[in-house]
């Protein structure tokens, strides 16, 4: 894969599930605090060396936004980094939320 596909969020629950896919929350710290789909790693330029430690290559990678916008650019970070089977859900957090997802929350 020489792009990143645009997935709803169900099929990125499937792929988290079926083939263990990082799902990788980039929104802002204060917003991942106060809610975050079940499983998401918060990724930030600061916690990116973790996730590359964390993460094996060979596992799909799914990036989540607020609403689909910002995690096009994020994947496109990723497939240049060497990644290759790298996902943005489309409409983000909102569409994930609106799903009924599973979502951790603070308070």
């Amino acid at each position: 894969m020489s792009a990143f596909s645009e997935i709803t969020p169900q099929q990125a629950w499937q792929l988290m599930q079926q083939q263990q896919a990082a799902l990788l929350d980039i929104r802002n710290e204060t917003h991942f605090a106060i809610a975050h789909p079940v499983q998401a790693f918060h990724l930030t330029q600061q916690s990116y060396g973790e996730f590359e430690m964390q993460y094996e290559d060979e596992h799909p990678v799914i990036v989540i936004c607020y609403h689909g916008v910002s995690s096009r650019g994020a994947a496109m970070y990723l497939i240049e980094q060497g990644y290759t089977q790298v996902y943005s859900v489309t409409g983000g957090f909102e569409a994930w939320e609106r799903e009924g997802l599973p979502i951790k929350r603070v308070g």
